[in-house]
């Protein structure tokens, strides 16, 4: 008899251990590990570290892995295929190619910027430069650009040399390794022209010009993008809550530039986002209100 007690409150626990696991933890009875990706854009990283520290800091979640790819095709492509649960750096229409050949299998968001971006061939404003027809006979002999790939990059090299037949070299190159060339060249008050965009912290240390476009060569990559989130197919019903967090994300200019402050001055992109999070507690707390909304859902 005795023994029969023993083994009853040994399943007993058991049974009530199993009950915890599977109602506890990040997910709310879904997965509780996340895989971000990050094409190692400033605001990339910036949200997906964000992201990161919210999910296992307030969420509860084991691990949030970021996997940085710097093609967007190849991110794309992850999302769709389950590698990757999300991507948060998707500017359409310059994504529009990626997003059409993946479609069936990623569900794309609501946008969670709500600023207004700017993209384009920029200059130092102490050059006398309006128009990128400008570039013509001018002092630049070199055009900095991002990683290979990227559909600016191949607007420029497609369309935009071509129509204006310029001169200048393309260089092409990581977004820190762009940065850190055209820092000295602006040190020196030498000339260049680089692919800018906006938003980011590059605006908060250089004066920089956006050249026109009269002949439209960069296409509908003249207009103001809309940046959003992809996620796989298959994380609504896998994961409610971190489809909630996704749905509820909003930052304006402001919010993302003093983020990506936060980072470069860290050092660090998660301590970056912990140090923002300090003074903006009420930027996020709907976020994680809607999250834990879908939990108790």
């Amino acid at each position: 008899m005795k023994t029969s007690k023993k083994l009853l409150v040994l399943i007993l626990v058991l049974v009530a251990g199993i009950l915890v696991a599977g109602c506890g933890g990040g997910g709310g009875g879904s997965q509780t590990n996340l895989r971000l990706g990050d094409i190692g854009w400033d605001e990339s990283q910036a949200v997906a570290s964000l992201s990161k520290v919210l999910f296992e800091e307030d969420l509860g979640y084991d691990r949030v892995e970021i996997q940085r790819l710097e093609s967007p095709a190849l991110l794309f492509q992850s999302v769709a295929q389950g590698e990757l649960d999300a991507f948060q750096d998707v500017w359409l229409p310059n994504h529009q190619p990626f997003l059409d050949e993946n479609r069936e299998d990623v569900e794309l968001l609501d946008p969670w910027y709500q600023g207004q971006t700017s993209q384009g061939v920029a200059v130092p404003s102490y050059l006398n430069l309006q128009s990128i027809e400008d570039l013509n006979g001018s002092d630049v002999d070199t055009i900095y650009g991002i990683e290979p790939g990227t559909p600016f990059m191949e607007r420029l090299s497609d369309e935009v040399k071509p129509t204006y037949n310029l001169d200048q070299e393309i260089v092409e190159s990581s977004t820190a390794g762009m940065l850190s060339q055209v820092d000295d060249l602006y040190k020196n008050q030498e000339p260049f022209a680089m692919m800018a965009w906006a938003p980011h912290w590059m605006h908060t240390r250089y004066e920089l010009r956006y050249l026109d476009d009269p002949q439209d060569a960069q296409g509908e990559l003249n207009d103001p993008a809309q940046m959003t989130t992809i996620v796989n197919r298959d994380l609504p019903e896998k994961d409610p809550v971190a489809l909630a967090f996704f749905d509820a994300f909003t930052l304006t200019e402001e919010q993302l530039q003093e983020m990506e402050a936060a980072i470069n001055e860290a050092g660090d992109p998660e301590q970056g986002a912990r140090n923002w999070l300090e003074s903006n507690r009420d930027v996020v707390q709907p976020w994680i209100d809607a999250a834990e909304a879908a939990r108790e859902a």
